[in-house]
């Protein structure tokens, strides 16, 4: 079959690799039909290599036709439509009965201390072959899995595998007065959809959105988002957002940036010397040293009132990033963070994809390409060019 693979930094490849095949009584194959690239996937694209191999297949929001289950997989059954989740997970382990999918004891991925195993995404989380490709094989698929009706395009359904739950979490988490100002750090896919996820679910609050990519500014103004454009407020954003705020801040801040962000010259620079490294050595010192970029999180820590709340979304990877303790102290500031356990979520989204699409995902996605245009794909979203703010491919 043909799949996306990584080649090394910033190289993307269509090749030829070996179908998938049933392993397990609880595998299924699915054909996949959409398949998107992801923020954290660009994370793979440019910072993670050392923990990547040449031609490990990518990719971790698919979904598409069951074309063959194995004998444990309950209801599951050939010709289902089905989105699958990021992680995969058991169902019925002690994290996984209290929601805590990204837990699951049965996949986690102990020889790197990690949570539960993900699709495509490195040996921190698994390497388990991803998405991005013609078939995926499907460990856990008794519970691994969402069933969709058919009928709608796959836009409607697509970003179940992690924009949706995970934008849906980070709004959660936030905890955001009904009357209050939420904060949107970065208006990437995540961020976007937080602000859309928010402002449906709450009219009354006041949602701004901070970027400089002026496509993204001007998707998340048109939904009714209050927006801040970072070229020009960089050097006075606090001052900007208290003006915004009654001079408190505002009551949540979402971070949906991450360890990529602008504006961290100093870890820009370790994260490429540790790049550099062959991957024996680069590997802990990615563990064990302050390689994240961590402008969003200091200005999610600056600009979120005394006694607010911060989501953290955007992925960080550090062991030993400098945290400012004594303000997030004295600000009594809440600080909730972790990717997004999707199943937990999915009862509340579901009866939102309607055909009213309150949420826009029908038209969410900037760029619908083929399999074999991956590697332009993940140039221009990594590059921020031709409006490019979410891509699916169509294999």
């Amino acid at each position: 079959m043909r799949a996306v693979t990584w080649q090394g930094k910033r190289k993307v490849s269509v090749e030829e690799v070996p179908d998938p095949r049933i392993e397990q009584p609880t595998d299924a194959i699915v054909k996949i039909t959409s398949t998107n690239i992801c923020g954290s996937d660009l994370h793979l694209y440019e910072t993670l290599g050392p923990f990547m191999d040449r031609g490990d297949v990518l990719g971790h929001e698919p979904m598409g036709i069951v074309q063959e289950v194995g004998s444990e997989v309950g209801d599951l059954k050939v010709g289902d439509r089905v989105v699958l989740p990021f992680q995969i997970s058991c169902g019925h382990c002690w994290m996984c009965q209290r929601g805590l999918y990204t837990q699951c004891e049965t996949t986690q991925v102990r020889d790197q201390g990690s949570g539960a195993a993900l699709f495509g995404y490195s040996k921190l989380y698994g390497q388990v072959p991803g998405g991005q490709a013609e078939y995926l094989r499907v460990p856990q698929a008794q519970f691994t899995h969402i069933k969709v009706p058919e009928g709608p395009a796959d836009d409607r359904f697509v970003y179940l595998s992690d924009v949706l739950p995970t934008a849906w979490q980070a709004v959660t988490y936030a905890e955001c007065p009904a009357d209050g100002t939420l904060l949107v750090l970065g208006l990437g896919p995540i961020g976007d959809m937080a602000c859309r996820i928010a402002l449906h679910n709450n009219p009354g609050r006041k949602v701004i959105g901070v970027d400089l990519v002026p496509e993204r500014l001007a998707r998340a103004k048109a939904r009714g988002v209050e927006v801040i454009d970072l070229d020009e407020h960089g050097d006075d954003l606090l001052e900007v957002v208290q003006s915004m705020t009654d001079g408190r801040g505002a009551d949540a801040v979402i971070d949906a940036v991450g360890l990529d962000a602008h504006g961290s010259p100093s870890a820009a620079l370790a994260q490429k010397m540790a790049g550099l490294l062959p991957d024996a050595i680069a590997q802990p010192i990615f563990k064990t040293a302050g390689v994240d970029k961590l402008a969003a999180l200091y200005s999610a820590i600056e600009l979120v009132r005394r006694g607010g709340t911060i989501s953290l979304s955007g992925v960080y990877g550090g062991m030993a990033d400098p945290m400012p303790m004594m303000t997030l102290f004295d600000k009594q500031i809440q600080l909730r963070m972790g990717q997004a356990n999707v199943l937990r979520w999915v009862p509340d989204i579901l009866p939102l994809l309607t055909d009213e699409d309150p949420l826009g995902v029908d038209t969410f996605a900037t760029h619908h390409l083929s399999l074999e245009e991956a590697p332009h794909a993940y140039e221009i979203f990594q590059n921020k060019e031709e409006g490019c703010v979410k891509v699916v491919l169509n294999p």
